[in-house]
């Protein structure tokens, strides 16, 4: 993760960060602050934090700009 899962208010839990994993690539994910998402540039998808809880679906995720 790039930055601490506490930064602007985000209260998830670091372990559960850590362990999660795209459900496309099965690869490592990056923690955006200011968007509050998970990033996956493997899948160039974008998995959103709703209520401090990582919403991990395909069809939830924002596509990332190239």
């Amino acid at each position: 993760m790039t930055d601490e899962p506490h930064s602007r208010g985000l209260k998830v839990d670091r372990k559960l960060l850590d362990s999660l994993v795209c459900p496309v690539t099965r690869g490592m994910l990056t923690f955006n602050s200011d968007a509050q998402e998970l990033v996956s540039k493997g899948a160039g998808l974008a998995y959103p934090i709703r209520n401090g809880i990582p919403v991990m679906l395909v069809d939830e995720a924002r596509r990332l700009e190239d």
